[in-house]
């Protein structure tokens, strides 16, 4: 994940443990719910889909995430 992570992610704070799950996974859902391209274009999929089930995504980017990750692994 991004090591300079820009303020339309995160607001709340100077400094992310990205070695803390619970940290990773805030950061993972923030860049899925308001990321910009640039922003989901640097993501690890496997990770997405590792954490999918925990994210608590809106219904619709939720559902978004899951075809395409489907799709993803049916051409594998």
């Amino acid at each position: 994940m991004q090591e300079n992570l820009p303020r339309r992610l995160v607001w709340s704070t100077d400094r992310l443990d990205l070695s803390d799950p619970f940290q990773r996974r805030w950061l993972l859902r923030q860049i899925l719910v308001h990321g910009k391209a640039e922003d989901i274009r640097d993501l690890d999929l496997e990770q997405v889909e590792r954490e999918l089930d925990q994210l608590d995504l809106p219904a619709h980017i939720d559902s978004l995430w899951r075809l395409f990750l489907g799709a993803r692994n049916a051409g594998r």
